[in-house]
């Protein structure tokens, strides 16, 4: 008979996203403010700091060998994820998607209301990485930055 292995205490740690071209994508993340952190890894790599997991840049090719994934096709429809940027006040989802807008996002949807009571749009990033900007009933940004959940 077997020892049952206790669970381990799950975490969403990183987040990573394949880019086309790196010195381009940290360029974007920089102008909408994320902070970047472990610059020592130069173009090579870059992690910014979003208060909750970290987002990561890898060069796409890089990423996929890493993972043991073909390269190619690139995807050029949806892929099944989107990552999202909880706000406050609709006023601050207009304001976060005019501002993504101005620093080189391309606009996917505009800010509308939702059918579940909230308010969101969505922008791409230059690979092409869909971006939710919301604000929905039940979901808190604190003061740190993170979300909080309703029970």
């Amino acid at each position: 008979m077997s020892q049952e292995l206790p669970a381990p205490i799950p975490r969403l740690t990183v987040i990573t996203l394949g880019v086309s071209d790196i010195r381009a994508s940290i360029a974007f993340y920089d102008s909408l403010g994320f902070a970047r952190r472990l610059k020592v890894t130069g173009e090579a790599v870059a992690f910014y700091d979003t208060g909750g997991p970290v987002l990561g840049l890898f060069p796409w090719d890089q990423l996929a060998a890493d993972a043991k994934l073909p390269d190619q096709p690139r995807p050029t429809t949806f892929c099944g994820i989107t990552l999202a940027w909880n706000c406050r006040t609709r006023e601050e989802v207009d304001a976060v998607l005019a501002f993504a807008l101005d620093k080189g996002a391309r606009l996917l949807k505009p800010a509308h209301e939702t059918d579940y009571g909230g308010y969101s749009g969505y922008f791409a990033d230059p690979d092409g990485h869909p971006w939710e900007v919301v604000v929905a009933p039940g979901i808190e940004v604190g003061e740190d930055r993170r979300v909080h959940l309703a029970e």
